[in-house]
């Protein structure tokens, strides 16, 4: 019987919670998309932490973040985001370095009467590594060690690690002891002290997935989905079980720069593993950041120089948390609003609470994933690209390809070798059309290097034995390409190269174009065999050539031939059913120009379907007047040229005398 009554008691409770959450639902506004329910179990002022969810649910600023009670009255709020406090730093106020056999000391007066947490070391070097202990005193006579075997080092590439981090503390004296048993000593110019900050600002490390990986020559680029948008990053932690390693890192994040996406670096440093004079291993593998990530998606580039790429294992970001603090007048349940791109941000007079927010704790509030609002009017997704798209007569246009779409939302297609090959260097041809109107579009201009193998053969001339030439045959002409790269058998030689084609000029004569040129010197106790020459600009034909002059020595012996070209992508919206079009082919066109920059954000956080191009359609053929490519044709001279001769023969043949009639 006890069972009997406790079901319809509980029963009776599960319905006046889903009634109360309906009455509540009636009052949230159909504006707004998302809501988040929790209960705060008594009054006063409450600090939560905002979930990640709750933070890409909202404009990157929260000017759509609305807070509600169960009534459906709008509650007063404060958005904190702790920071950490801005670092004193500044010159030691006295530095000596005395260079003794077996090392170098640093003796410096601080200068400063608060905590110190770190001094950073100057010097011209830059290609050195050594190990370091820190002392410290307050009379100059009694020194209590602080850290040691701490790494310093500067190398070529440009990484290097300058500054030792300590424990703070109070001093008017610091001593470095730089060891020097094991490689020539360094000189050292001066010195800078760090004061201390207090209490570091409060963070939480989350995963961030590891999207995508390109190895580009000699860089290695990771696409990071941190989870969420618009999240306060401090740090970027790389995972591996690399021994010992030293690699710069970039990171960079999606740009809209006009009509096109570029990648904008967001912050750089050094991570490495080293073992420095015997000491125990020192590492550091996080990339300070400090600054709020609008997209979800996070760039990040290992600049690998000849070394093998590094293994990474896993990823992790730091996060700064953001505060939502409020009065709650009494306990009871309250509703989180976000979703709303068209709302102001709110107002509130808070000065009036005259409430110290610093004695406010952090609650331990639980706060689901974001919920549909069942009264939210639904926009389409993008709304507004394809308003006031206009017509476009495409009869200028030789080349066309189909678009294949697979699912509904914004869209992302790569464009392939045709494309690259017959559209404008910089794009401005490239259009979207549905029927006879536009698509408006953005151009995503990648970092990603895309690899072809051409077809390379030896063209060496018997006429002059010391130059070796290969000729590298290219799947198409005019592709973009911005790299080559090739091995070397030959363990030992110092070569200049030149990669140069021959094309013909406007009046029809051949030149040689120079690609680029570089120099390359091989050693047996090199471990990379790999030359990389940057092209100076794009080819226009689709042979090239590389050369080089041996001299007195025997040729050189090169195989793996590679050439590179940036990927560029074509964000756009569309869904399945839409015949849509890329157009390309109009050397005389200008680009076009569309108002997406209200859309932008939006497109860069949307999760995209990836597009596909079918077979190229040829539209019309190059008439005899056109240039085909810069520099590649002289047709048109050519056929001025004729009409000019022909109209001159004509008039010296009606100049010169006639001969008399036969018989006269």
């Amino acid at each position: 019987m006890k069972h009997f009554h406790a079901f319809p008691a509980s029963l009776f409770r599960l319905g006046a919670l889903v009634a109360g959450i309906s009455a509540a639902a009636a009052n949230w506004p159909p504006d707004w998309q998302r809501v988040q329910s929790f209960d705060v179990s008594a009054a006063g002022l409450v600090r939560i932490s905002l979930p990640v969810q709750t933070l890409e649910s909202a404009r990157s600023a929260l000017e759509d973040l609305r807070l509600r009670d169960d009534a459906g009255n709008e509650i007063p709020y404060w958005i904190e985001r702790p920071a950490p406090a801005p670092k004193a730093v500044q010159n030691a106020k006295s530095f000596r370095a005395t260079l003794n056999p077996d090392n170098t000391v640093l003796t410096l007066e601080t200068g400063l009467a608060q905590a110190l947490d770190g001094v950073t070391l100057e010097t011209p070097a830059n290609n050195f590594i050594k190990a370091a202990r820190v002392e410290s005193s307050d009379d100059g006579d009694r020194w209590q060690v602080v850290a040691q075997g701490q790494p310093l080092f500067r190398q070529p590439d440009g990484a290097g690690r300058l500054q030792i981090p300590f424990p703070p503390i109070v001093s008017k004296w610091l001593r470095l002891t730089v060891d020097d048993r094991r490689s020539q000593a360094v000189p050292f110019t001066g010195a800078r002290v760090h004061a201390g900050t207090g209490e570091p600002a409060p963070t939480e490390w989350i995963p961030a997935r590891i999207s995508g990986r390109n190895e580009n020559p000699g860089e290695t680029r990771l696409a990071l989905d941190l989870g969420a948008a618009n999240l306060d990053l401090a740090a970027i932690e790389i995972v591996t079980t690399e021994p010992l390693f030293m690699r710069q890192v970039v990171l960079a994040v999606p740009q809209i720069a006009g009509d096109s996406i570029q990648e904008q670096t967001a912050g750089q440093g050094v991570i490495y593993r080293v073992n420095v004079e015997g000491q125990t291993p020192s590492e550091n593998l996080s990339v300070p950041l400090e600054t709020r990530i609008r997209s979800r998606e996070l760039f990040l580039f290992i600049n690998n120089g000849d070394s093998a790429p590094l293994a990474v294992a896993e990823v992790r970001v730091e996060r700064r948390p953001v505060w939502l603090i409020f009065l709650a007048r009494q306990p009871g349940t309250f509703h989180l609003l976000t979703g709303n791109s068209r709302c102001a941000a709110p107002r509130y007079d808070l000065a009036a609470l005259n409430i110290n927010l610093k004695s406010v704790a952090v609650s331990p509030v639980k706060i689901p994933p974001p919920s549909n609002n069942p009264n939210y009017r639904a926009p389409e997704v993008l709304p507004g690209t394809e308003l006031g798209s206009a017509a476009l007569d495409v009869s200028a246009w030789k080349f066309r390809k189909a678009v294949k779409i697979s699912g509904a939302g914004a869209q992302q297609v790569e464009l392939d070798l045709d494309a690259l090959a017959h559209a404008q260097p910089d794009f401005a041809d490239v259009r979207l059309l549905r029927g006879s109107n536009q698509v408006p579009c953005l151009i995503e201009r990648a970092s990603i290097s895309r690899a072809l193998t051409p077809v390379v053969a030896a063209a060496n001339d018997s006429k002059d034995p010391k130059l070796s030439r290969w000729t590298i045959q290219l799947p198409r002409a005019g592709l973009p390409l911005a790299r080559l790269t090739c091995v070397a058998r030959t363990p030992l030689f110092e070569r200049s190269l030149s990669l140069y084609e021959e094309v013909a000029g406007e009046r029809g004569d051949t030149y040689r174009h120079v690609l680029g040129g570089g120099s390359w010197r091989q050693t047996p106790d090199r471990k990379s065999k790999e030359f990389a020459l940057t092209l100076d600009s794009a080819p226009r034909s689709g042979t090239l050539c590389l050369e080089t002059g041996n001299g007195d020595n025997p040729p050189v012996e090169l195989e793996q031939f590679q050439v590179f070209y940036p990927a560029t992508r074509i964000l756009f919206k569309g869904k399945p059913g839409d015949e849509v079009f890329l157009y390309y082919g109009n050397p005389r066109v200008a680009p076009p120009r569309y108002d997406l920059s209200l859309v932008a954000d939006q497109l860069l956080a949307a999760e995209k379907n990836a597009a596909s191009l079918s077979a190229e359609e040829q539209l019309r053929k190059t008439s005899w007047g056109e240039n085909p490519m810069p520099g590649r044709g002289g047709m048109l001279f050519w056929g001025i040229l004729a009409v000019v001769v022909v109209a001159l023969l004509l008039i010296i043949s009606r100049l010169l005398p006639q001969s008399p009639p036969a018989g006269k």
